[in-house]
């Protein structure tokens, strides 16, 4: 059980730092399409690497399941063109919280597409996490700086497709392995992102020359190979209501990191807006666990 605990709590501190990465990578004058293509790429051969070494059958797309989840990658896809682009404009502190939306969407979605009504509680659940990314989101601290809409929108942006990633991905694939079904998925994120963003990079020497290559092993490492592996090990120890509550741990993470790393100012209004969300999602959870 504690083993879970640890696996789990492990995989969100890895999702939580991300976006100080990302930020990182854009002061050292790396573009959007640069970091979603090294992360993706990196991701994808180093989990074909992984799943080949593991002795697996291997199951191509003729299988329903790896054809499922190769489609199913374009919305983890878009989710890292989104969620990165936010970073752009936002804070990194901020741009998490509003992909932390994806809790009361896949509510809502589950709602809507599978008739699970939410319960009394998970409705209240929703209105603490948005009454808390208000407070979180630094929108009543009058000595900030206005937040740019274009990162609100894309942010929210991010939250919606994973949100359809979270919705779909716990349904499909049921014959694949953890390893091989984010292969695939990483492998369709791959290729949505190289339509999106050709990598020129290759051919005009920034790979290699600026030194690219660096930034997509941790990119790949904190972002597509360790949270999967990691979640695969310990949600079946802990299961998913206490998965789901140790899974928040990437949001104070995120912020934390963005603070020391980035420098970047949080305020106790900020702060509370964050208990707020955790604790929302903590009531959502073992309700649903009971």
């Amino acid at each position: 059980m504690w083993k879970g605990i640890l696996l789990v709590l492990l995989g969100a501190c890895s999702f939580g730092i991300l976006s100080t990465i990302v930020k990182s990578g854009y002061h050292q004058g790396y573009t959007l399409g640069e970091l979603c293509s090294v992360q993706a790429g990196f991701g994808m051969i180093a989990l074909w690497i992984i799943h080949l070494f593991s002795g697996r059958a291997t199951y191509g797309l003729s299988n329903k399941d790896a054809r499922n989840c190769f489609i199913l990658g374009s919305s983890t896809g878009l989710v890292s063109v989104t969620y990165y682009q936010s970073v752009q404009y936002i804070p990194a502190s901020v741009a998490i919280i509003l992909l932390m939306q994806f809790t009361w969407m896949s509510m809502l979605a589950e709602w809507l597409i599978y008739k699970k009504r939410p319960t009394a509680v998970q409705w209240l659940a929703v209105a603490c996490i948005l009454g808390g990314t208000l407070l979180a989101g630094g929108i009543f601290n009058n000595n900030e700086t206005p937040l740019n809409w274009k990162g609100i929108g894309f942010g929210m942006l991010a939250a919606l497709c994973y949100t359809v990633f979270i919705v779909v991905s716990g349904r499909v694939a049921a014959s694949l392995g953890p390893v091989l079904k984010s292969a695939w998925i990483v492998t369709g994120a791959f290729v949505i992102i190289t339509l999106l963003f050709p990598p020129v990079y290759l051919v005009n020497g920034r790979f290699l020359g600026s030194g690219l290559w660096v930034w997509g092993i941790p990119l790949a490492a904190f972002g597509t190979v360790l949270p999967p592996f990691l979640f695969s090990k310990g949600m079946p120890q802990t299961g998913v209501s206490l998965g789901a509550i140790l899974s928040a741990a990437e949001l104070p993470v995120a912020m934390l990191a963005a603070t020391i790393f980035l420098h970047e100012s949080v305020s106790g209004l900020q702060i509370l807006g964050v208990v707020i969300i955790l604790s929302a999602i903590v009531m959502a959870n073992l309700k649903r666990r009971k």
